[in-house]
């Protein structure tokens, strides 16, 4: 999970719709059942999918009233704090 690629995310749902986000979601997610994906694409997918998360969960509270920044940070200590556990 990277926060340029959450915030660059973030920026295309605040020009255009999340409904993108949510469609791309989907059909990552359709790709990954496939029984002919090997483990490094799987591997990229899941990537890929965690970052488009992460753009929702900034867009979110964007629309909220935090600065991207906020947004931003807050999102990764969530991540992060989740880890350490």
């Amino acid at each position: 999970m990277r926060l340029p690629l959450i915030k660059h995310i973030n920026s295309f749902i605040a020009e255009n719709d999340e409904d993108y986000v949510n469609e791309a979601i989907e059909v990552l997610e359709h790709l990954s059942d496939s029984t002919a994906m090997k483990d490094e694409e799987l591997d990229v997918i899941g990537e890929l999918l965690s970052n488009l998360y992460g753009g929702l969960e900034v867009a979110k509270m964007v629309k909220e009233g935090k600065t991207e920044k906020e947004a931003g940070n807050i999102f990764m200590k969530r991540v992060l704090g989740s880890i350490d556990q």
